[in-house]
């Protein structure tokens, strides 16, 4: 049976996710796997593009709500719908990935529901035994 990646989970008017790993690049890479579910069908989302992204924050935390924020700014100004995040590289304060998708098409990809930001309510990123887990919520 494969790991378990990520869930989502309800937050009055908002949606949040916990995303799961064995380590911080696996845990970034299933929350925005996580986000891109909220938004669409993932598994309709072919790997067309690439795009390089690079994030700088003051914390872990805070790098995770850039890095999702980033994200969702990709999928609102650049169209793009991304289904694959190879993280190169992350400290406590840096993130450098390559996300893999393609450009919105209206006739192929339905879109679930509108994710305005990841938010720091609620926000968690913590070790246990089995790994790594970070909850974020998002406002729809």
């Amino acid at each position: 049976m494969a790991a378990k990646t990520f869930k989502v989970i309800n937050h009055t008017a908002d949606v949040g996710i916990i995303a799961y790993g064995n380590n911080m690049k696996e845990v970034f890479s299933h929350a925005a796997l996580a986000l891109f579910s909220l938004i669409t069908k993932t598994t309709d989302i072919e790997v067309q593009i690439q795009h390089d992204v690079a994030i700088t924050s003051t914390n872990l935390e805070s790098l995770l709500v850039e890095w999702l924020n980033e994200l969702i700014y990709l999928f609102d100004v650049e169209h793009l719908l991304l289904c694959r995040f190879d993280i190169k590289a992350i400290s406590d304060t840096q993130l450098t990935a390559i996300c893999y998708g393609e450009t919105i098409d209206i006739l192929k990809h339905r879109i679930k529901t509108g994710v305005k930001a990841a938010t720091y309510h609620m926000l968690q990123i913590e070790r246990d035994s089995h790994g790594y887990k970070a909850q974020v919520i998002f406002d729809i």
